[in-house]
């Protein structure tokens, strides 16, 4: 097959990084907008800065996605798209990056016209998924950064006409996959679903009395193996992460990729963009799963995870004097970072003068917490002289393009109709168990369905039991479920709880009408609009996000075109990841700086994250009932015997404001 040329696509969290993205030749850049982005600790831009820098964009016939992709709570949906409506006449970005699934209609009720992109965080993660993504408008999904060359390859083949897809090829790996990751949010309403994380996989944790950052991966970066893509015509980007990143990072990144991409992988063009890269002021690399016959932890104890480049330690010279011999020539604008990220003390120096390497440089340290010697110090940006004369030149063009005028644009959008609620509606009390349940009298039941439970899965005694998909399914086990699922349709089983909307592509699509499809909580519904578009796939009911406060609760239930349920009690996970470190077991302890206890467990081919404590908002039943409630989940997890008894109070973000 002849090689296609896939977009080199890179991020931008100012105006800096996005004119470094274009001097180096990136053929899109993505940027977020100071609302509604899932990188909201990165600046972002206004709307002017944004129209004048895709201008200045088009102007180079280079392309800019804006992401708005976090999680719509029951009042965001209306004011997102009276901003788009605003961002389709004063920017006109080529395309929106969303993870909502009530944003595509909204958008094009809101007079936008550009392409649909769904952004990693909406989950879509088997092949079968595709079909519902395009139905739902997706001109390109963004594949998850867990997937091996095979099993992209096995999402290319099933990419329907209209579709194609992009891959991350470089930046940051969470632990967790992206959209199942609630640890941010657990420990205290900073959701990663919307752009607050604050990054707790990084810390260091305990284990049998040894410390060590036993969640903190590693980058990722695929260099020349991107080259093995080149004959997959449906992966239109390669897509580079880091829109929390600076200038530095983003020209290295880019031109390294470019030169990759161009001028193939001889030696001379390898050996300059791995110097390129080496540039970039990242962690250090890990081409991850991509080779499935060579797969890599990501999460190597021991190894340097903090974002920079570890360019020596200080040394302190009597009680509040420090200094440090760089391990690299340091130029005047540099940016360096004391200490780790998690370290309270920790904070930013800009270097004032030239250093030589091994040179001395002497280090203020502010307020009262003093680093200990021998604490790391990381380069995380610069302005080299070439870099600092490329950003001029695009500067001095967009200083050419006069700033627009953003005028607001009246658009209302109409809401769903509510559905109808009987005067006297059942109200079903579900426990879900791993291992299939046996019927207790008084109690619906409920089980997780995986092929490896299958002998387990009594379908012909439970036809009213609920059957929950796990909340992330793989390529390489797509098949499996898709013929225990159609087994156990044939055999009685109705009511399916698909932890994903596109999941709906795993059932017999001739026998759709006679099922009760219920969205579970894992699909992250937060608002009407998403659960109407929820409603247009076939689902009945749904399950609300439980990282909802009190407030969206209680609301939503009166503005939802579908029937609701909540968890109302049992293990939520931190997240769920697909790889553990090597040195950490499943069924023990962990606990954090904080105390916080956790332990993870193998469900099917994941790995789940639990804390020890359980959510509980049982008590608040009365008001959830009084709501609009009308279905209530226990998740009956099983729990290590060894864990603490907390008297920790756990009702999620129930008395928070989900930031």
């Amino acid at each position: 097959m002849t090689a296609h040329k896939p977009e080199i696509l890179a991020p931008a969290g100012d105006a800096a990084s996005f004119l470094a993205a274009l001097a180096a030749g990136a053929d899109a850049v993505y940027a977020g907008l100071k609302n509604y982005s899932a990188r909201m600790r990165a600046d972002n831009f206004s709307l002017s800065e944004l129209a004048r820098l895709t201008e200045l964009a088009h102007s180079m016939d280079r392309k800019v996605y804006l992401a708005i992709n976090n999680m719509l709570t029951p009042d965001d949906p209306v004011r997102a798209a009276r901003l788009i409506a605003r961002l389709a006449r004063s920017v006109a970005p080529d395309a929106l990056i969303i993870a909502d699934p009530g944003l595509p209609r909204l958008a094009r009720d809101a007079g936008f016209t550009g392409e649909i992109h769904l952004s990693t965080l909406a989950n879509v993660t088997h092949p079968a998924a595709l079909a519902s993504a395009r139905e739902l408008g997706a001109a390109r999904v963004v594949l998850p950064r867990e997937l091996s060359l095979d099993e992209i390859k096995a999402m290319a083949g099933a990419c329907p006409e209209g579709l194609a897809l992009e891959v991350f090829v470089h930046g940051a790996l969470c632990h967790n996959v992206s959209g199942r990751c609630y640890w941010s949010s657990l420990l205290g309403g900073k959701s990663g679903l919307r752009g607050r994380c604050v990054q707790p996989c990084r810390r260091v944790y305990n284990r049998r009395d040894i410390k060590e950052r036993f969640f903190s991966c590693q980058d990722l970066g695929l260099d020349v193996l991107t080259r093995t893509m080149l004959n997959v015509p449906q992966v239109a980007a390669w897509k580079i992460e880091g829109r929390n990143k600076g200038p530095h990072y983003v020209y290295y990144t880019v031109a390294a990729y470019k030169l990759i991409r161009d001028e193939g992988s001889e030696a001379p063009a390898k050996n300059k963009a791995m110097d390129y890269l080496a540039q970039a002021l990242g962690r250090s690399t890990t081409h991850y799963g991509f080779l499935p016959q060579r797969p890599y932890n990501p999460v190597k104890i021991g190894e340097q995870t903090c974002s920079g480049l570890q360019i020596g330690k200080l040394t302190r010279e009597g009680m509040r004097k420090y200094f440090t011999r760089p391990r690299l020539p340091l130029l005047a604008g540099d940016l360096l970072r004391l200490g780790y990220e998690d370290d309270a003390w920790h904070q930013l120096v800009k270097v004032t003068k030239n250093i030589p390497k091994a040179g001395r440089l002497d280090v203020k340290v502010e307020g009262a917490a003093k680093p200990a010697a021998g604490s790391p110090i990381f380069l995380i940006d610069r302005r080299e002289p070439e870099l600092v004369r490329e950003l001029g030149k695009m500067r001095a063009a967009l200083d050419k393009i006069m700033e627009p005028a953003v005028e607001s644009v009246p658009f209302e959008p109409a809401p769903p109709r509510p559905a109808r609620v009987p005067k006297r509606p059942r109200i079903i009390d579900v426990h879900v168990w791993r291992k299939a349940p046996a019927q207790r009298p008084g109690l619906e039941q409920g089980a997780w369905v995986h092929p490896r439970n299958a002998h387990e899965l009594h379908v012909s005694r439970s036809r009213d039991a609920q059957w929950w998909l796990p909340p992330v399914i793989w390529p390489n086990e797509e098949g499996e479920f898709a013929v225990l699922i159609s087994d156990m349709v044939r055999r009685g089983a109705t009511y399916f709880v698909l932890n994903a909307p596109w999941q709906v592509g795993l059932l017999p699509q001739k026998k759709l009408g006679d099922l009760r499809l219920i969205a579970g909580p894992f699909c992250n519904l937060a608002n009407p609009f998403a659960l109407e578009a929820l409603r247009g796939m076939g689902f009945s009911a749904a399950f609300v996000s439980p990282e909802l406060p009190k407030e969206d609760l209680l609301a939503l239930p009166k503005i939802s075109p579908l029937p609701l349920g909540v968890v109302l009690k049992g293990y939520w996970p931190f997240g769920v990841s697909r790889v553990l470190a090597h040195e950490v077991s499943t069924w023990e302890n962990l606990s954090s700086p904080k105390g916080e206890v956790l332990w993870a467990a193998r469900n099917g081919q994941n790995y789940w994250i639990y804390p020890a404590w359980e959510l509980d908002i049982s008590e608040h039943k009365p008001a959830l009932l009084e709501a609009g409630y009308t279905t209530f989940a226990t998740l009956r997890e099983p729990a290590p015997k060894s864990l603490p008894n907390l008297t920790r109070k756990a009702e999620f973000n129930w008395n928070n404001a989900l930031l």
